[in-house]
C-alpha cells in the first residue's frame, strides 16, 4: 500500500532561499526482509531543525523489489549559507498503518543538502543503526534545480499616440500588468516617462519570467500606455493584451517588430475610432540567467582558506582573558567562527583540503615575525583536512609561536589571490576562492589591504572578515563597501563587492549558524556576478552528475 504525505518546509530563519531543489531517490541492493517475496520499500526524508528532527515527507511504496526507483520527489528550499542536515531512511512496509515503528528498517543515510547539490548525483551506502553497512544497500539522490532563472530582454516604442495635453504633446509611459488568479491586474513593470513625444522609444529593460508571468507563458498580460501629469492624474492613452509566449514567438528573437494597436476602451463606441496609436515590441528575447547552482552542478569548486590573527593584542594564550585561550572547556571566538563558516563551505570542495594560515606572530625555528605562515608549519603543504583539521592545526600552533605584530592582512589576501589568478587563467568556471580572515583589531596595513582587495575584485574570490573581541571595528567597515564603493589608495574602485565584514560580538549570544548565515548570504551572488562579468557559462555536468 502506498502512503501520501504533504512535504513540510521548515520556517525560514534568515533570508529567502537561494533556490528550490528537487531530490529524486532510488536504491540498489537493499536487504530482503520478506520470506516469500522481496522487500516493499519506502523512503522517509527527515530534516533537522535545531536539535530536533522532523519528518519532511515520504515516497510512495514500491512493491516487491530490492532496487526501487521512487517516483515521489522531494522539493526542498535550498539555503547555501546554512548546513541543512538531512536523513534518508528506508523501510520495508508490510502493513497499512502510517507508523513505521512496526516496519523493518533497511538502512539510512545522514548528509547535508550542500553535499548533495555539490555532487549533483550523490550515491552512498546505507548504514544500520549500529553504524555498520546495511548489507550491500545503496541510496542514490539526484538534485535538480526547480527555480526558473530565465529572463526576457524587452524594448517597446510607440507611433502616433494620442495628444493628451493642451499646450504640448503627450508625456507617455508604458506599464505591463499580469492577471492574477483573482482576476485583478498586478503591475509588473513601469517604463520611464518620455516628455513631449507622440512616438517615443523607451529604454530596454530586463525582467525575470517569474515576475512577468509566474512561469506561465500563456498568462494574460496587459500593456497600458498613459500620459503622465505632474498632479498624478495620469490620462489613459490606450492598452493592448497579449501573452509572453506571443511576444517571444512573434518577435522572432528581435528580428520582427510586433504591432499592438493601442485601444482606449472609452473611445471604442465611436464609429470613426480606430486606435490611439500603435505600440511596437521591438525586442523580446528569452535567455537563461545562470544561477549559483548551475555553476555548482557544472563542477565549480569553492576553495576555502583561513587566515588567523596571532598578534600580541589578542593576549597571552595562557591567560583566561586571551582571545586565543583554550582552557575554558568551550571553544573560543576563533574556533567558533572557523567551525561556523567552514562547516558550510566545506561541502563545496571535493577534497576538503583547506590552506590554513596565520599572521602577526614570531614562528619557529628562528622566531622571525611572519604575516603569512602555515598553521601546520609546512609552507609547501599548508593544507588541513576539513574543518576539524583546521581546528587541530590552530590548537597545535598556539604553544609553538610567540604572538607579536603588527596586524597586516594584505599578505594573506595576496596569497589567496595568487591561486585565484591561476584559476582565472584556466578555461571554464571551475573554481572560486573564499578567504575567511579572523582578526582582533583594525588592520595596520589598511592601504595595502585596500589595494589587495581592489585587485582581488577582478578574480574569482570573496573575502569574509570577522572581527574577534571587543575592539572598535568602525574603521574596518570601509572594507565592506556597503556604505560606498571601496577604492584603492590610487583611487581605483573595486570591480565588484567581494568583502563581508562583521564583528563576532554581534553573534556572541546566538547559535553558531547565525554567523554563517550573515557572512555567507551574499556569496552565491558574488560567484554568479564574477562569472557573468567574465561571460563564462557553467561547465557541462559530467555524466555522474544529475541533470541541470
Amino acid at each position: 500500500m502506498a502512503f501520501s504525505y504533504g512535504q513540510q518546509q521548515r520556517a525560514p530563519v534568515g533570508g529567502p532561499p537561494v533556490s528550490k531543489v528537487e531530490l529524486s531517490i532510488s536504491c540498489e541492493h537493499l536487504m530482503n526482509k520478506d520470506t516469500t517475496s522481496k522487500s516493499d520499500p519506502i523512503c522517509v526524508l527527515m530534516m533537522q531543525e535545531g536539535d530536533k528532527w522532523f519528518e519532511f515527507g515520504r515516497t510512495e511504496q514500491v512493491v516487491n523489489t530490492l532496487d526501487p526507483l521512487f517516483s515521489t520527489k522531494f522539493e526542498v528550499d535550498y539555503y547555501f549559507e546554512e548546513v541543512q542536515k538531512l536523513k534518508f531512511t528506508v523501510y520495508d512496509v508490510d502493513n497499512a498503518t502510517s507508523t513505521l515503528a512496526d516496519d523493518d528498517f533497511l538502512g539510512s543515510l545522514e548528509c547535508t543538502l550542500g553535499q548533495i547539490v555539490s555532487h549533483g548525483t550523490y550515491k552512498k551506502p546505507l548504514v544500520l543503526k549500529t553504524g555498520k553497512a546495511a548489507g550491500k544497500g545503496e541510496i542514490k539522490i539526484v538534485a535538480q534545480e526547480l527555480t526558473d532563472h530565465h529572463v526576457v530582454d524587452i524594448n517597446f516604442r510607440a507611433h502616433k499616440l494620442d495628444k493628451k495635453d493642451t499646450f504640448s504633446k503627450s508625456d507617455p509611459y508604458l506599464e505591463i500588468h499580469k492577471q492574477g488568479k483573482d482576476g485583478f491586474w498586478q503591475l509588473v513593470h513601469r517604463t520611464e516617462v518620455i516628455q513631449n513625444n507622440l512616438s517615443p522609444t523607451w529604454k530596454d529593460f530586463t525582467l525575470t519570467v517569474q515576475s512577468v508571468c509566474n512561469g506561465d507563458y500563456e498568462k494574460q498580460l496587459k500593456l497600458i500606455c498613459y500620459d503622465w501629469d505632474s498632479d498624478g492624474s495620469h490620462d489613459l492613452i490606450g492598452e493592448a493584451t497579449t501573452t509572453l509566449r506571443q511576444m517571444i514567438d512573434d518577435n522572432q528573437g528581435g528580428r520582427r517588430q510586433v504591432e499592438f494597436p493601442c485601444i482606449n476602451p472609452k473611445k471604442t463606441k465611436k464609429s470613426s475610432y480606430k486606435d490611439s496609436g500603435i505600440l511596437f515590441l521591438t525586442k523580446c528575447i528569452l535567455r537563461k540567467e545562470y544561477s549559483f547552482l548551475d555553476y555548482v552542478f557544472g563542477g565549480c569548486q569553492i576553495n576555502f582558506t583561513v587566515g588567523v590573527d596571532f598578534t600580541a593584542s589578542n593576549g597571552n594564550p595562557k591567560d583566561p582573558a586571551s582571545l586565543h585561550y583554550l582552557g575554558h572547556g568551550q571553544p573560543n571566538q576563533y574556533q567558533l567562527a572557523i567551525g561556523s563558516v567552514g562547516g558550510v563551505v566545506q561541502d563545496y570542495d571535493t577534497d576538503k583540503m583547506f590552506p590554513s594560515l596565520g599572521f602577526g606572530a614570531k614562528i619557529p625555528p628562528d622566531f622571525q615575525v611572519s604575516h603569512e605562515f602555515a598553521l601546520n608549519f609546512n609552507p609547501q603543504n599548508p593544507y588541513c583536512m576539513g574543518v576539524e583539521g583546521i581546528l587541530t592545526a590552530y590548537q597545535n600552533a598556539l604553544p609553538q609561536i610567540q604572538l607579536y605584530g603588527p596586524t597586516n592582512a594584505s599578505p594573506i589576501i595576496n596569497h589567496v589571490a595568487r591561486f585565484a589568478t591561476q584559476a582565472a587563467q584556466q578555461p571554464g568556471a571551475s573554481a572560486y576562492y573564499v578567504l575567511l580572515l579572523l582578526t582582533d583589531g583594525v588592520l595596520t596595513d589598511m592601504d595595502a589591504t585596500r589595494e589587495a582587495i581592489v585587485r582581488a575584485s577582478h578574480l574569482p574570490m570573496s573575502i569574509i572578515i570577522i572581527g574577534v573581541g571587543d575592539a572598535d571595528f568602525r574603521d574596518m567597515e570601509i572594507l565592506d563597501g556597503d556604505d560606498g564603493v571601496l577604492k584603492s589608495p590610487r583611487g581605483e574602485p573595486v570591480l565588484r563587492d567581494i568583502v563581508q565584514f562583521v564583528p563576532f560580538r554581534q553573534f556572541q549570544n546566538k547559535a553558531p549558524a547565525a554567523l554563517a548565515r550573515s557572512v555567507l548570504q551574499e556569496l552565491p551572488n558574488q560567484v554568479v556576478q564574477y562569472f557573468k562579468k567574465r561571460g563564462m557559462a557553467p561547465n557541462t555536468p559530467n555524466p555522474t552528475q544529475g541533470p541541470v
